[in-house]
């Protein structure tokens, strides 16, 4: 089978390698998948710079991805053999990632994909999809879980929506009832924010964020879900509501977050980090049944008209894939897997 692999960090994309490899034979309790589409996150790009895990001498790259379960080992129902699946952190801590066309993943971590939903879409969740649930659900007193109706009556500011994270955080808030604000940096990443469905859009550019989501929401925003936190402290403190959270999942990469204590305290705020990797078990079992319940109502979706382009690149074309990430292309990377 055609694999990309690592053997070392390396600080640009031309250390992967398109390389042939024996398709694998799934374990106890592991399925195999063969890949469609292998989803691209930053989190790919900037894991490719460190150093392989501890006992690795070799890494395929990507956590999510898309595909059809082909094989099952011991322990596992075989009803799932020729089941549509989408798959998430296939390679953490692990040596199979997305980037190759058989994978291997625990049972759990390979999550069925409706028939209406096609496998760019399953791609795209995993990283992206999971974190928006996270930085949702971690307001105090919130429900805990995304379903409709469950953020009724929440304001929910989401910064950088034209993000894939950001992206997903406004179709789950929508899907969940909640009254989303999102600020941009442009009139075309503005217009995708609204193909996600965010009721009001900001340019920090060109106008007085501040201002203009306290119009939106007088009474302060509920929960910040946000992509730069040292950044945009200074403008979450101001829009802030009593009580509300600030779930930070990003930043730069010597980006530091400083909070005035006097002034930030009466109202209560906190400033939750958000690791997709290390999210509770229990807060990521229901994060994969509402996500997974949000793909089966149609609630989430990919594609210009849902404000994510796609860019899609063949999987030798791996290195330019990772590039454009690094670039700060708008939409969703993705590999189509041959």
């Amino acid at each position: 089978m055609k694999s990309v692999i690592r053997t070392a960090a390396g600080g640009g994309p031309e250390v992967l390698q398109l390389v042939d490899r024996p398709v694998p034979e799934p374990g106890p309790g592991e399925v195999r998948v063969r890949v469609q589409v292998s989803g691209v996150n930053p989190t790919d790009w900037r894991s490719r710079r460190r150093a392989l895990p501890p006992g690795m001498h070799e890494q395929v790259p990507h956590q999510d991805g898309a595909g059809v379960i082909d094989a099952v080992g011991p322990r596992v129902d075989p009803a799932r053999v020729g089941q549509r699946v989408w798959i998430w952190e296939a390679a953490w801590e692990r040596p199979w990632g997305t980037a190759q066309q058989y994978t291997l993943v625990p049972d759990r971590q390979a999550v069925a994909l409706p028939d209406h939903a096609p496998f760019e879409l399953g791609a795209a969740l995993g990283i992206p999809a999971l974190s928006a649930h996270r930085a949702l659900t971690v307001h105090d007193g919130g429900p805990g879980r995304i379903a409709p109706g469950a953020l009724r009556g929440t304001t929910v500011l989401v910064a950088g929506g034209a993000g894939a994270v950001g992206n997903a955080a406004i179709q789950l808030a929508r899907w969940a009832g909640a009254r989303v604000v999102t600020t941009v940096s442009s009139p075309a990443k503005a217009a995708l924010a609204r193909a996600a469905g965010a009721h009001q859009t900001v340019n920090y550019r060109t106008q007085d964020a501040a201002t203009e989501i306290l119009a939106f929401a007088p009474g302060g925003v509920d929960i910040v879900v946000e992509v730069a936190p040292g950044t945009n402290a200074a403008l979450d403190i101001a829009v802030a509501a009593p009580g509300a959270v600030v779930s930070y999942y990003s930043a730069g990469e010597d980006e530091r977050l400083s909070v005035p204590v006097l002034s930030s305290l009466p109202a209560n705020l906190r400033w939750q980090g958000v690791f997709v990797y290390t999210v509770p078990t229990a807060a990521k079992q229901q994060a994969l049944t509402d996500v997974a319940a949000a793909v089966d109502a149609g609630a989430l979706c990919v594609g210009e008209e849902a404000g994510l382009p796609l860019h899609r690149f063949a999987l030798e074309r791996i290195a330019d894939a990772h590039a454009a990430l690094e670039r700060g292309v708008v939409g969703k990377v993705l590999l189509d897997i041959p």
